[in-house]
């Protein structure tokens, strides 16, 4: 088969060995593989993939089942998206069963591939670790990013007003748009976040930059979930207003989790998620889709910052 690798800063479309499909797995020709920041620090060299999972590029995809191993309950011909530690960005991928989902009802092979990354994080670290309750006032930086497109989409389903720090006033827009009550650009003044808060939960995805930040928008019992380092890894806290204000500081990251945990966490998806893109509440944020030939450029995109929502390679577009 031919797989997408990163090789010295490159992406390189080359031929791969098929892997076996053993039991309990799926095998999925692959129609089309969400691309995430993962990705681009995988193809720099800076994230290297968990002990034992494919080197091919690729957190999620979506297809259609070709073959199924022994005590698999999917069938040969269903249309799938899966939550991958990689490998998705190939012409085909195997996968354990229980970390497959079902391509919701109405939408396309390519809009699935945006779902199963950003709905697994934005549901695990705001409903699973943070322990969001009804009602609870929620930041989300970097608003305007395929987790935060999921995020705004699942607090307003499930009752929590929500806010975000974005790069631009279109962006901005675009959150409102979603279900986001406001917000502030980043380059203005984000200290403005001050004017909305305190916050019970920040989904922050930037780290060092925003730290003291984030102590200070914290409510009392406040949680912050840390899910990246985009604005750096070091940073001088305030312990006393940790202390004071019981926040909890949650590290979280999601490709190096087991597998029991990740079919956990997609049968909770299955159940409470899922049928909210049947009732139209949820929706994939597809901003464009690449040709797999156009890879590099689908990369260089995404390392611009200014993607509201999903970029979706396209790797068979027979498949329907």
């Amino acid at each position: 088969m031919k797989a997408l690798q990163g090789v010295e800063g490159q992406v390189v479309w080359a031929q791969e060995p098929t892997p076996a499909c053993d039991a309990g797995q799926v095998r999925i020709r692959v129609a089309a593989a969400g691309l995430n920041r993962a990705d681009l620090l995988q193809k720099a060299g800076l994230y290297p993939p968990p002990p034992g999972a494919s080197q091919v590029l690729g957190l999620e995809c979506s297809g259609v089942i070709s073959e199924v191993g022994p005590g698999s309950s999917w069938a040969v011909g269903d249309r799938v998206c899966a939550l991958l530690a990689g490998g998705g960005m190939a012409e085909e991928v195997v996968v354990d069963g229980r970390h497959v989902l079902p391509v919701p009802e109405g939408l396309s092979l390519a809009e699935a591939a945006a779902l199963p990354e950003v709905y697994s994080t934005a549901w695990l670290n705001l409903f699973q670790l943070a322990a969001l309750k009804p009602g609870e006032k929620v930041l989300l930086h970097a608003g305007a990013s395929g987790v935060g497109s999921a995020a705004i989409q699942l607090c307003k389903a499930f009752g929590n007003p929500c806010w975000v720090s974005v790069g631009s006033a279109d962006r901005l827009a675009y959150c409102e748009a979603l279900g986001a009550q406001g917000g502030v650009i980043r380059s203005d003044d984000i200290n403005r976040l001050s004017e909305f808060g305190p916050f019970d939960v920040i989904l922050d995805p930037v780290g060092a930059n925003y730290a003291k930040l984030n102590v200070k928008l914290l409510s009392v019992d406040g949680r912050w979930v840390l899910i990246g380092l985009m604005g750096g890894r070091s940073a001088e806290l305030d312990l006393a207003q940790v202390l004071g204000k019981r926040i909890q500081l949650l590290g979280s990251t999601l490709r190096s989790r087991d597998d029991q945990f990740k079919a956990d966490l997609i049968s909770e998806l299955g159940r409470q998620v899922w049928p909210l893109f049947a009732e139209g509440r949820l929706s994939p944020q597809l901003a464009k889709t690449f040709a797999i030939q156009d890879a590099e450029a689908a990369f260089a995109e995404l390392a611009t910052n200014q993607v509201s929502g999903k970029l979706v390679l396209v790797i068979d577009g027979s498949l329907s």
